[in-house]
């Protein structure tokens, strides 16, 4: 396995989220000093200035060839083209707090709002709607399109896994062991969501179904906290704790692999544009793994 850095921002920018956009190019946010940036795997890094206090969360491509985003602290969904024009749009209330974002099969963005106990939909005009959840207190995390055509998310205080529909009906399910604390979720290729417990660590399995199984992590101190799937079949977390990223295959299998640089806070992974996995460090640079050439990757 190759891992190599690149530093794109300063230790204090924090790069935090990261996601391939529809122009071939890694998008990632920077939640402390409140930029977007972007990298072509190759070339030279660039950043988009906001308020530097809007704390930039999760970023996603839409539906329309834009990049959307969640800013955790200014309450705000916002948009920027592939050019780098940026459009924020304001929620209803300043007590939002959104965080996870992800584009459903119906041409709008789902996104979660941690402080208010409801999951927001909004569309590429920037029309906002926001469902209740039938629990409280519960900090509604990230969020993921599901192979049945639903949006599934993470209660990270509910400890539990939620459904909403498009019809906005929600489901929730608990999950086995207690305040487990789950974070990232992502739809794996084998038709299921994929998730992990930051508080437990192990990495959890939910089918369309509701039947929901659980991998405990080699070591349980990890705290791993994002995961996405790669094009090897498996699917790929960070250990933000442990300073590694890891691979779990669908029979449960995990490979886990150090971080170059010690104390780097691995957070989010995403697939990139050359088939690696690329990961955001808040030491301030970005994190590409690849199998070696002429070798396969382990599982």
């Amino acid at each position: 396995m190759s891992i190599e850095e690149y530093a794109v921002a300063g230790a204090e920018d924090g790069p935090y989220a990261i996601t391939t956009g529809p122009d071939d190019a890694l998008w990632f946010t920077m939640v402390h000093s409140g930029r977007i940036g972007r990298l072509v795997p190759g070339g030279e890094p660039l950043s988009h200035r906001l308020d530097p206090a809007s704390g930039p969360t999760i970023i996603v491509t839409g539906p329309d060839g834009a990049l959307w985003f969640t800013e955790y602290q200014a309450h705000r969904i916002g948009r920027i083209t592939t050019d780098g024009e940026v459009t924020e749009f304001p929620l209803p209330a300043t007590d939002r707090g959104p965080f996870g974002i992800a584009a459903g099969p119906d041409g709008a963005l789902w996104f979660t709002e941690t402080a208010a106990d409801r999951i927001g939909r909004i569309t590429t005009d920037g029309e906002v709607t926001e469902v209740p959840l039938p629990v409280t207190g519960a900090f509604p995390s990230a969020i993921t399109a599901g192979a049945d055509g639903g949006m599934w998310f993470t209660l990270n205080q509910g400890n539990a896994i939620g459904r909403i529909g498009m019809d906005a009906e929600i489901t929730v399910h608990p999950l086995p062991t207690e305040a487990a604390a789950p974070v990232g979720i992502s739809a794996g290729r084998d038709g299921a969501l994929w998730f992990v417990e930051i508080a437990a660590g192990q990495i959890g399995r939910i089918g369309t179904d509701g039947v929901i199984t659980e991998f405990p992590l080699p070591d349980r101190a990890a705290r791993p906290h994002a995961i996405a799937p790669g094009d090897d079949g498996r699917q790929w977390f960070t250990e933000w704790g442990a300073n590694r990223v890891g691979s779990i295959a669908a029979d449960g299998t995990i490979e886990v692999h150090d971080l170059p640089t010690p104390g780097s806070e691995p957070h989010g992974i995403t697939l990139g544009p050359d088939g690696a996995l690329w990961t955001a460090l808040e030491i301030g640079a970005l994190a590409r793994v690849a199998a070696v050439p002429g070798r396969s990757l382990p599982g």
